[in-house]
């Protein structure tokens, strides 16, 4: 089902191909707004909004990591636990090469590269979920079971607070 006032994105390509159930949420973008701005423009909970997160590991791979909006990843438990070395953010130019998609607007779906996707344990537990439809100042709402299905993620334990 295709929102009629939806952006067409990779990301949304994407949900349409695999049959994905999901509805589409514009907003006002703000620059460094992140997912405050988001939640609070379209009325929901920031810990329902989910952060796209593009990282590397010791030998410079990328991978996703899906995160609440209200949490910060622990790198160190991260690479822990997905079996690295160690984990770190990539750099916002890199990030947009492995993805496809600007910082800010950066979707898990229809990446330019197929990378290993983690996602937070606790997201999997949220009625609904909001996350990147691909674009800044968009975003999809989707069941979290939507993304085991599409993204067959590694469940991880990762979140620190605020």
């Amino acid at each position: 089902m295709k929102p009629t006032n939806a952006p067409e994105t990779p990301a949304t390509q994407f949900l349409q191909q695999h049959g994905a159930d999901y509805s589409s949420h514009l907003y006002a973008y703000e620059e460094h707004g992140g997912t405050k701005v988001s939640s609070r423009e379209l009325q929901v909970d920031e810990h329902s909004v989910i952060k796209t997160l593009v990282m590397e590991n010791e030998s410079a791979k990328p991978l996703i990591v899906l995160m609440h909006g209200d949490c910060k990843v622990s790198t160190k438990e991260l690479a822990r636990q997905a079996g690295y070395k160690k984990i770190e953010p990539c750099k916002p130019e890199v990030a947009n090469r492995h993805t496809g998609f600007l910082v800010g607007g950066t979707s898990p779906f229809g990446t330019r590269k197929k990378m290993p996707v983690f996602v937070e344990k606790s997201i999997l537990e949220l009625p609904r979920i909001y996350i990147n439809g691909g674009r800044r100042g968009y975003l999809v709402g989707i069941a979290p079971t939507e993304l085991l299905r599409l993204l067959e993620p590694q469940i991880v334990e990762v979140a620190l607070k605020g």
